[in-house]
């Protein structure tokens, strides 16, 4: 079989804004997901008894189910519920912002656990209140403990924006598959679609991998 990527050449500029729509979706779900995760965490662990039993159902309700059944949930059967009918692209940002934020507040749980008690009960000892004990001494720590963890979420999160195609969002995948049915050339396409996701994926793992190993050593305790 001979490859021709002359249609994908042609159609640059078509995948090239597919890719622009996947950045974007990308970066407003890690943002949401980050601010959700950590409020979903804080609540589960300082939050009143009650409330931790509903997020804990969320929690291990959205790792339960596939992140695809999210997102045809909410595109399809949310407005039959609710009467409220979201863009394709909104639909695809609330599902994955659900999805992933339930992954984030288990890592932001994990993160804050694994500083040792010791640290907040001295922090308290010198007069500190439990708000500035959070953020000067237990969160700085766990952050550095929580970047791996954060850098795989981003990956996941970037690569997981591929199923938007199924609800009709024109992002990189969806007009891949355009291109590839009007080309007949799926090799090509999906080739060329591999290779744009290596080359956004590869270096923001390895960034982030040397950004733990320079500042990882403060998270030691």
């Amino acid at each position: 079989m001979d490859f021709d990527f002359s249609a994908v050449i042609d159609s640059w500029q078509y995948l090239a804004g597919g890719l622009g729509l996947t950045l974007l979706l990308s970066a407003l779900t890690v943002i949401l997901s980050l601010i959700c995760g950590v409020a979903v965490a804080l609540g589960r662990m300082y939050g009143p008894k009650w409330l931790s039993i509903p997020l804990v159902f969320y929690i291990d309700s959205m790792r339960a189910i596939p992140v695809l059944v999210v997102l045809v949930w909410i595109y399809f059967a949310l407005p039959l519920l609710t009467g409220l009918n979201l863009p394709p692209f909104w639909a695809a940002l609330v599902a994955l912002t659900f999805h992933i934020s339930a992954y984030v507040a288990e890592i932001v749980r994990a993160g804050i656990g694994s500083v040792r008690a010791g640290q907040t009960q001295a922090g308290l000892v010198l007069g500190m209140s439990e708000a500035q004990v959070m953020r000067k001494i237990v969160l700085p720590q766990a952050l550095i403990r929580m970047l791996p963890s954060i850098g795989s979420i981003i990956s996941i999160t970037i690569k997981d924006t591929a199923i938007a195609a199924v609800i009709a969002v024109p992002e990189l995948m969806k007009r891949t598959e355009t291109v590839s049915g009007q080309s007949f050339r799926p090799m090509e396409a999906f080739t060329v679609a591999m290779v744009v996701y290596f080359l956004i994926l590869f270096p923001v793992t390895r960034l982030i991998d040397l950004l733990y190993k320079n500042i990882g050593y403060r998270g030691r305790s």
